[in-house]
């Protein structure tokens, strides 16, 4: 009986309650996905995501970053474990370290990160409150290539949620998160597919006919 189309294996790197990670978990659990996670990594041993990678029978590690002297060295212990686990690809879903440009320099084109804004805009900390601030009427995330720079990699997609008049952040951050757990694994599933190249420094979709797939806008209409 001949056997499906292959499965990119994966490991995703958390540090927290692993939202993004069911998200992730959920669309790797049906057969036709292009991706399958192989390990779960977390720098913290508390974050709550490793419970939700033991609850769906995943491979999970624990490096602690305050156990190396040096970047250099807890970078080296993560690619050992990426090594051991078999993973091609990694996923940063709410991973809160910095890594270090040889790091990212192994792992390019193959590292994606979401991030809860649309970039450029607001990268780094603190993006809902700085999209309140500014006045913007649209916000989102996006997913990402990472690339050596901190929220600059090549953008694979983006979901855009409208921001509210009587949003404060809290109400902000969860209409995003929402979207956030359906963006990232569109976006995965394409990587893992092959269909994701950068040409020019801007990240190409092989066979996407127009941005709608890409693009996400939830419907926030409410009833009555």
């Amino acid at each position: 009986m001949p056997s499906g189309p292959r499965r990119r294996p994966t490991a995703v790197l958390i540090s927290g309650r692993g939202s993004n990670l069911q998200a992730l978990i959920d669309a790797a659990a049906a057969p036709d996905y292009p991706a399958e996670i192989v390990l779960v990594l977390s720098n913290r041993p508390e974050a709550k995501g490793l419970e939700r990678a033991a609850a769906a029978g995943l491979p999970t590690r624990i490096v602690p970053h305050g156990d190396y002297p040096t970047r250099a060295a807890f970078e080296a212990a993560l690619s050992e474990a990426l090594s051991e686990a078999g993973a091609e690809l990694v996923c940063l879903a709410g991973f809160m370290r910095v890594l270090t440009e040889a790091f990212v320099g192994r792992w390019q084109g193959r590292l994606v990160n979401i991030h809860p804004s649309l970039l450029p805009a607001f990268p780094g900390l603190d993006t809902h409150a700085r999209a309140l601030a500014a006045g913007v009427k649209l916000h989102g995330c996006s997913v990402h290539l990472v690339s050596a720079e901190v929220d600059q990699g090549p953008i694979i997609g983006q979901a855009a949620v409208p921001v509210l008049p009587e949003d404060d952040e809290a109400a902000l951050a969860a209409r995003v998160l929402e979207a956030e757990h359906r963006l990232f694994p569109l976006c995965l599933g394409l990587l893992a597919e092959g269909r994701v190249s950068v040409e020019g420094g801007r990240a190409v979709i092989r066979g996407a006919p127009d941005a709608g797939g890409l693009i996400m806008n939830p419907d926030q209409r409410r009833p009555g």
